[in-house]
């Protein structure tokens, strides 16, 4: 038995041998939380954000000015249809989205009001959407692996796939996991085409009117720190590429080059959102710069800057 002497000695001595544990265990969890929130996607970013000049950002969209003027809004009788992407329509100033759990298409005004929705006949899992010229509409299947452009106006009540021709986009690396998202370059006169997971991007070459030709070209896609691939966007504006994460929280702003110019984090409490938003599957930017986003099950976002 020790004496009264030494056990303030043995009391430090297991202390000692604890604190290696303790902080170990700190360590575990600390890492625990940044893995769960993903800031190991978004520090290196933020300290990028910090070396942009006040022209670099001018000239850009520059994300985290950007914030919540509609939070949250559902899309009424779509609890259970999962919006999968959203695309903007400069010739109705309207927004279109595909549903890909019962498949179609839903158009809706600028306060995510839906004006009409139209039933996809023949689509398994419709995930992307692009608004091209003259009315047309690219629509992904990831289930199908292909690109089909249909024709939509004002007076489209139902489109059958089999009336249109598809286009096959090849095997996806990981089944279900491949083909998700579609975004229409105007300037550049391509549609990008992204890939899920690993997240990857494609162009393919076309006007916007005439029937697609060749096949899609890889494109260098280095700058995607991110854990998956929901949906791509184009500003119409600077012509930089919008790439949504739904897996990270986040949207991730690249430039012509392709490199990384600024992000915005989807997170409850930052760009005036009350609470995180759900799975993000949708994004899409006006003329104005306003950003739009979708998100699982069927809730409306709308961004502004002040």
């Amino acid at each position: 038995m020790p004496s009264p002497a030494s056990a303030p000695i043995l009391a430090k001595r297991r202390f000692y041998r604890r604190w290696p544990f303790a902080l170990a265990v700190a360590a575990l969890i600390g890492y625990g939380v940044v893995m769960a929130m993903h800031w190991d996607d978004r520090g290196l970013l933020w300290v990028k954000e910090g070396f942009e000049s006040q022209a670099e950002r001018q000239e850009s969209i520059w994300l985290p000015d950007y914030v919540a003027d509609i939070d949250a809004k559902p899309l009424p009788g779509m609890e259970r249809d999962e919006a999968s992407d959203l695309a903007y329509s400069p010739r109705t100033r309207t927004l279109f989205s595909v549903m890909g759990k019962h498949p179609f298409l839903v158009e809706l005004n600028l306060e995510g009001d839906v004006l009409r929705k139209i039933p996809l006949v023949g689509w398994a899992n419709p995930e992307g959407v692009a608004v091209l010229e003259d009315g047309q509409i690219a629509i992904v299947d990831e289930r199908h692996h292909d690109l089909t452009v249909v024709k939509v106006d004002a007076t489209t009540t139902s489109l059958d796939r089999g009336d249109y021709p598809s286009h096959d986009l090849g095997d996806a690396d990981k089944g279900n996991k491949g083909y998700e998202a579609i975004a229409w370059d105007a300037s550049r006169q391509r549609l990008i085409i992204g890939e899920e997971r690993p997240p990857k991007l494609y162009t393919w070459s076309t006007d916007g009117r005439s029937p697609l030709q060749g096949d899609k070209q890889a494109l260098p896609n280095d700058e995607l720190d991110l854990r998956n691939l929901s949906a791509l966007g184009v500003d119409p504006r600077t012509g930089h590429l919008l790439v949504l994460s739904a897996d990270s929280n986040m949207l991730l702003e690249l430039d012509e080059q392709g490199e990384q110019v600024s992000f915005m984090t989807l997170l409850g409490g930052f760009n005036g959102l009350q609470d995180t938003v759900p799975r993000a599957e949708g994004v899409a930017m006006d003329e104005q710069g306003t950003l739009y986003i979708v998100s699982e099950p069927n809730l409306f976002y709308r961004f502004r800057k002040p």
